[in-house]
């Protein structure tokens, strides 16, 4: 069966589509058969992404790894079990479909609670959730004590993580292995950036996530949206001599891979 990673977070803007897309692109670039499902059924940046680098393959010619993105498929009503939420079956049959040909499939959620993104939770084998490195991201995940920095209770986007564990023990699946992304980690700020790190580890001990280092702000990721590249595509595109914020970038996309841990990976660029 192909490995789910989900990508997930109920806030906009955190770089969920960024990470989608680098994520699945580095697989395929790999090696790996990638699916690709974006549930934000508005929206659609990691749709618009893949949608962008194939358009943009045609134009120049290039045959680049690319994950096999599919929209989930229209609905039969006729098909529905009594009581079947709709969404659910749009979901199975687009997760059915890509199954026997895929080794991972990649899927994004919106930044907003859902009916989609609850049942892709629970579909999660590996959960990435892209964070802000703020306190305002922090309060999806946790209430905090202002005067202390104490966690004291979990919140909205953690309960949903929870009821989603729930259900996969149930149905007698491998826990989720959720991993928490610092995004925007930057050089300034330190004090903040200390005291959200350490809210993060006291969290991650109660709730069960890994804490992990995403990607830093870089106008570079802004550039290859239009064209559908990645930072693994830069030597197609005639880029031989990296930057040093490039390569910087690089080296955190390898330690991201790294630290998802996926079966049988091992990364090679």
């Amino acid at each position: 069966m192909a490995h789910i990673i989900v990508t997930g977070n109920e806030k906009g803007g955190s770089g969920k589509s960024t990470t989608s897309m680098h994520v699945a692109t580095a697989l395929a670039r790999m090696g790996w058969k990638v699916g690709a499902l974006d549930l934000d059924l508005r929206q659609r940046s990691f749709g618009r992404y893949v949608e962008n680098r194939l358009a943009y393959m045609a134009r120049e010619g290039l045959d680049l790894p690319t994950p096999d993105y599919r929209l989930l498929p229209e609905l039969d009503g006729a098909s529905l079990a009594p009581g079947e939420n709709p969404y659910d079956h749009r979901l199975s049959a687009a997760v059915a479909e890509l199954e026997p040909l895929c080794d991972f499939i990649v899927i994004d959620c919106p930044g907003s609670h859902t009916r989609l993104s609850q049942v892709a939770h629970s579909l999660a084998d590996t959960l990435i959730t892209p964070l802000n490195d703020s306190f305002i991201d922090f309060d999806l995940l946790a209430r905090i004590d202002p005067e202390t920095s104490k966690v004291t209770g979990p919140s909205i986007y953690s309960e949903m993580v929870w009821a989603a564990r729930q259900l996969r023990a149930r149905a007698g699946l491998k826990p989720i292995d959720w991993i928490v992304l610092r995004n925007r980690l930057g050089a300034q700020q330190m004090h903040n950036k200390r005291k959200v790190g350490e809210a993060l580890e006291q969290l991650s001990k109660r709730i069960g996530f890994r804490v992990a280092p995403g990607f830093s702000e870089r106008v570079i990721f802004r550039e290859l949206f239009p064209r559908g590249m990645t930072l693994l595509d830069l030597k197609d595109l005639g880029v031989d001599n990296l930057n040093i914020s490039n390569v910087a970038a690089r080296q955190e996309l390898r330690d991201l891979l790294k630290e998802l841990r996926l079966p049988g990976v091992e990364i090679n660029f």
